[in-house]
């Protein structure tokens, strides 16, 4: 009597066994997901259920077919957790590429570590992940975990294809809250949004299926004008006994003014200390540069991410006490001096090196940064705490030309960051070259960095000589170059400049043919190889940063030439920028001058074509020769 029920039970196994292998044969992903991807997401499923505004669950499952070396990352889950959150049901199975399963992980597998990351010293974050080491390409891996909330700050996103070389075969959004309660979204124009009251709740679907892979673009800004993508955002939430409204960016604002309420207080000591700064400070803006210069030199960045403490700056009184903060911390002591110096000032958000803020939509999730705003009567100063080495007003160039949120006792306040434009983004390189007639040069240099090229290069004030060195032979496209003497120096710190000199020898600067030598005109600042053209491009493109480049090469030619032939002067211009090239001859000299002038802003997939021939021009223009001649 029981043979029937244990024959359904086999072949429910088998069945079971036959589907799964059938799901994850790589044989059975369209063709058209394999072109450009190295990995291959199968299915996925996230489904967020929010309780109330203080609790929430979300149950994750996926599979991922791993095609090639180039999609390793994607295979090793790591989940993170903190008290507020904990992690439950975690298991993964891994398949080959037939779909057969070669093994199953249990919870036990898994291991669990802080996630404190260097520069934190306080971080309650934890991670559970799984590291495998298996390289038979390909074979898939699934993974599925529950994570049940008992804080929330944000809501998950949905970003299934968010790296080159990702194709997704199907991926489902689902989001429950209660109709009660409200909230905001955002998303992609490709995606359609589905709704359904169920019970007391209000279901929302978001989903996509064959989507297929990216292959990587130079300069890209990011792949959400092109890939499905969903945002969610609470409109209330609770966290580590706090309540926030945050349906917008003013009463976001309002509840981190509040979180700092208080915490300006400072010890009698550092106000002694103030007071004996600025007796002989002429105005607000001197204060301002030497409370900035006291703030630098007695106080070191380290991250604290404590509960509300992540978004709660240390008080100022423990900064004074153990002369360290994150940039909640130290951008609130800096408030506190200033506030005893009688300067009004504001704390602000921002996303570091992000996207700027969307003015319509508050959300958590779009900043991870604090600086300090100064507005005077006739201009603002803008401070950027966590740093040792910039000088005050100058606040870098991932936390420039952006919206940012500036938190005021009226609430939060939209604002934009400096624009650092070309002419102040600059490098002014003067060079003098002594040639002699085997192609050997004693070569002097000297180089000023403002602002954002400044910023690339400050970090030489801090490194070794023998560093040093290596950077600059790293960098220099010179042949057979010998380093004599090395400096870096920042003259003013109250001013974003870097001053470097370098003195070096070289050989085979010139090449000879017969009684003639060929230089190439360009020795230090040529850009050294075209960029990569494109067919299809589909994503927009900027470049870092704005810039203008100016170089100088004076030339000393060898004892018994002359010059024969130099090229005409050079001028390319389009809508991304500038370039120019001349060379004069004079007495036994050529002086050869290049500028170079680039404009960073976001430009769309159609103009790549036209940014690559206005760099080919370039590129070619850079390698021009000059010929010298042996006087008969």
């Amino acid at each position: 009597m029981m043979k029937r029920p244990v024959l359904l039970i086999v072949s429910l196994l088998a069945l079971s066994r036959v589907n799964a292998q059938e799901i994850y044969d790589v044989s059975k992903i369209p063709a058209e997901l394999l072109k450009n991807a190295s990995v291959v997401i199968r299915n996925e499923e996230q489904v967020y259920e929010v309780k109330n505004p203080g609790t929430a669950v979300l149950t994750y499952k996926t599979a991922i077919t791993i095609l090639n070396k180039n999609g390793e990352s994607a295979s090793n889950m790591h989940e993170f957790y903190d008290k507020f959150s904990g992690i439950s049901s975690l298991k993964a199975t891994l398949y080959n590429d037939k779909g057969i399963k070669i093994k199953d992980y249990k919870s036990s597998d898994f291991k669990d570590r802080s996630a404190v990351s260097d520069g934190t010293l306080y971080q309650d974050d934890r991670v559970k992940y799984l590291d495998f080491m298996y390289t038979d390409y390909p074979y898939t891996i699934a993974y599925s975990y529950t994570v049940d909330y008992s804080g929330i700050r944000s809501y998950p996103t949905w970003y299934p294809a968010s790296n080159w070389g990702y194709a997704v075969e199907q991926s489902n959004y689902i989001f429950r809250i209660p109709e009660t309660m409200t909230f905001k979204y955002l998303k992609s124009n490709n995606v359609k949004t589905d709704s359904v009251k169920i019970k007391d709740k209000i279901q929302y679907q978001w989903s996509c299926k064959n989507v297929p892979a990216l292959e990587y673009e130079p300069m890209s800004m990011g792949l959400k004008n092109v890939m499905p993508w969903v945002s969610v955002a609470p409109n209330q939430f609770e966290f580590d006994n706090s309540k926030a409204n945050i349906e917008t960016w003013a009463s976001l604002g309002s509840w981190l003014f509040n979180l700092s309420s208080g915490m300006q207080v400072l010890p009698e000591g550092v106000k002694t200390k103030i007071q004996g700064l600025l007796k002989t400070a002429k105005d607000p803006k001197e204060k301002i540069r030497i409370l900035y210069n006291y703030l630098q030199s007695n106080t070191r960045y380290v991250g604290v991410q404590l509960g509300i403490g992540g978004y709660k700056p240390i008080a100022a009184e423990k900064v004074a006490a153990v002369n360290y903060g994150d940039c909640k911390g130290l951008s609130n002591y800096m408030k506190a001096m200033l506030q005893e110096a009688g300067i009004k000032s504001d704390l602000v958000i921002l996303g570091n090196d992000m996207p700027s803020i969307n003015k319509q939509y508050a959300s958590m999730n779009q900043t991870n940064h604090m600086i300090l705003c100064v507005p005077l009567e006739k201009d603002t100063v803008w401070l950027e705490c966590t740093s040792q080495l910039m000088p005050a007003g100058f606040i870098g160039n991932s936390n420039s030309n952006r919206t940012v949120l500036l938190i005021t006792e009226n609430g939060g306040k939209l604002v934009q960051t400096p624009v650092y434009d070309p002419a102040s983004n600059y490098q002014k390189r003067s060079t003098k070259v002594n040639l002699d007639e085997e192609g050997s040069a004693l070569v002097s240099i000297e180089t000023q960095y403002a602002n954002a090229q400044y910023e690339d290069n400050v970090a030489m004030l801090l490194i070794d000589p023998t560093a040093q060195r290596k950077r600059i032979m790293n960098s220099l496209s010179i042949p057979n170059m010998q380093i004599g003497t090395l400096s870096y120096t920042q003259p003013d710190k109250n001013a974003a400049v870097l001053n470097e000199q370098i003195g070096l020898k070289c050989t085979q600067l010139l090449t000879k043919g017969g009684d003639k030598l060929f230089m190439t005109l360009n020795m230090l600042n040529r850009q050294e190889t075209a960029v990569t053209a494109l067919e299809d491009r589909k994503t927009f493109f900027s470049i870092d940063y704005s810039f203008n480049d100016e170089d100088e090469i004076v030339y000393t030619i060898p004892k018994g030439y002359k010059v024969e032939f130099i090229p005409k002067d050079v001028l390319i211009e389009s809508e991304f920028g500038r370039y120019t090239a001349k060379v004069v001859a004079k007495d036994n000299t050529l002086v050869y001058t290049r500028t170079k002038t680039m404009t960073s802003k976001a430009y769309p997939p159609e103009k790549y074509n036209d940014f690559v021939a206005f760099h080919k021009k370039i590129y070619q223009a850079d390698k021009q020769k000059g010929i010298l001649a042996k006087i008969e």
